[in-house]
């Protein structure tokens, strides 16, 4: 082993190992089931803005970002950021404060389904049921999408078997989590913003000045047909083809996915001050800008060390998630102290990774502990027992995780694309009329999910493929249905009742004051 794999090797275990001792320190303030995945309504504002975005900014930030810059130019990238960035503002802007309240007025309910289920005092836990089977769902492919990146990371630089790295980077991740829970995870997530924020700027740096100047970057991409364009792409295969209006408008949907997010919206639940949240809004919305335009650069950047030889080609999708390792691989030739820089670099992929990954497996462990065990099946456990419950699924879900990402020619970016949609039809639609709309009642959110779930596969599967006009990413068409199924169920069936509605009324006041 070289002294700069040494060197690098050293620097990721001693983050890994920092990612275990503060899960740890945090086990010890989980008194209940309430702390293990809320926090006890404790974080302030700037943990839980950034514990907000780390935990969104998944693999795809140093993965699928760069590496769709980097295949098919500034278009489908280039919208996908926008529209993530008016997403994350907007949610924090309409969504945060009031959820806040509404779920802390509404029986205090520690979970996304238990918050749709007080909301409409559904005591039948129809609503529970059908939003943890979602969460369930959805969640375990996009940890899977995370564990597999991990994978990639370790077989990249150590030459590493895939299935071996993969594996034990999900140890990692299951033991900080399930130790110290969601006060854990958030802390962590601070800690792995700060780690990426600094991987993205050094990777910058470094790779303008390999390329002998931001001149040079920006010529190599001039001289590739439509790379720049924002309304023309490249194909996988570098072939030039049309972005179009609804190409424009279906990637700019990514954004509604924000109002369905279970371990973002939780991050709103869990601050501990309502007059805290526009401090956090501002912070969150800077940095996601920030990450998000860097991000896009260093694939932009990276085409042009491959134009110029400095990296390999990188030829398609699931090559081309890799330009950052590639770059940061260079950058550990130039001696001990590049070398450590690199392993920070690669600490920083592992932070986005496992800063989503832990969110994900808590907000999939309480839906099926929480949610389908005490809730829909009611049955009833200790505090005790319901820690061991909570910890025991995590594991669980985690290892249906380790299964679906044995492939390791999957594409992280396509992986997330799905999943992401899947929560922003189902539960987005919900969680706004739940908010905002007091005529809005049970019928109508279940009508809403089950539309909205149902819709992001047909769409994805059935209708998309037919091209032209239907080549719309699935989460539109989804969000749409799923809203007008909310609005036309509940107003054909009865209204809430007038407990609903006064709790409405006072938690409107409330965000008011």
């Amino acid at each position: 082993m070289s002294k700069s794999v040494i060197c690098i090797l050293i620097t990721i275990i001693v983050y890994l190992l920092m990612m275990i001792v503060i899960g740890i320190i945090y086990s010890k303030k989980n008194n209940d089931v309430s702390d293990f995945y809320l926090g006890g309504r404790k974080l302030g504002p700037l943990v839980s803005a950034m514990s907000a975005e780390a935990s969104d900014m998944s693999s795809y930030l140093l993965m699928g970002l760069p590496g769709l810059a980097y295949l098919c130019g500034a278009a489908e990238v280039g919208w996908t950021a926008i529209g993530l960035a008016a997403g994350t503002y907007l949610n924090w802007l309409f969504v945060a404060k009031r959820l806040r309240v509404y779920s802390h007025k509404c029986r205090n309910s520690i979970t996304i389904p238990d918050f749709f289920a007080n909301r409409y005092r559904d005591d039948k836990n129809i609503l529970t049921g059908i939003a943890a089977a979602i969460i369930i769902i959805f969640f375990v492919p996009y940890t899977a999408s995370g564990f597999s990146a991990c994978g990639k990371l370790f077989n990249q630089l150590f030459d590493m078997d895939y299935h071996t790295a993969m594996i034990m980077s999900a140890i990692i991740i299951i033991a900080y989590t399930s130790l110290g829970g969601f006060l854990a995870a958030s802390f962590t997530d601070l800690i792995q913003s700060i780690v990426m924020t600094t991987a993205l700027v050094i990777l910058v740096v470094y790779g303008v000045s390999t390329a002998g100047g931001i001149d040079n970057v920006i010529d190599n991409a001039k001289g590739i047909t439509n790379y720049l364009s924002l309304t023309k792409t490249l194909t996988a295969d570098g072939q030039p083809t049309s972005f179009g209006f609804i190409s424009i408008v279906s990637t700019l949907a990514w954004g509604l996915g924000y109002f369905g997010m279970p371990h973002i919206l939780l991050r709103f639940m869990a601050i501990d001050n309502k007059d805290n949240i526009k401090t956090s809004r501002r912070i969150a919305s800077i940095w996601v800008v920030l990450a998000m335009g860097v991000a896009v650069f260093i694939g932009i950047i990276g085409n042009a060390l491959s134009a110029q030889g400095h990296v390999k080609v990188l030829e398609d999708s699931s090559s081309s998630e890799t330009i950052v390792l590639e770059i940061a691989t260079v950058l550990s030739k130039h001696g001990v102290l590049a070398a450590l820089i690199a392993g920070l670099i690669f600490a920083g992929i592992l932070a986005c990774t496992m800063s989503t990954s832990d969110s994900q497996l808590l907000a999939a462990s309480s839906s099926m502990s929480e949610n389908i065990l005490k809730g829909v099946f009611k049955i009833k456990l200790s505090e005790k027992t319901s820690m061991i419950a909570a910890r025991v699924v995590l594991i669980i879900i985690a290892v249906l995780g380790i299964i679906l990402a044995w492939d390791q020619n999957s594409s992280v970016f396509r992986v997330v694309s799905f999943a992401w949609a899947g929560f922003g039809a189902t539960f987005g639609p919900v969680m706004l009329t739940a908010l905002f709309w007091k005529r809005s009642n049970k019928y109508g959110a279940i009508a809403g999910m089950l539309t909205g779930g149902i819709m992001i596969f047909v769409w994805k599967f059935a209708v998309r493929s037919l091209g032209g006009i239907f080549d719309i990413y699935e989460l539109l068409p989804a969000f749409i249905c799923a809203l007008i199924a909310i609005v036309v169920v509940s107003l054909l069936t009865a209204p809430p009742s007038d407990e609903i509605t006064a709790e409405f009324d006072e938690v409107v006041k409330e965000v008011k004051a």
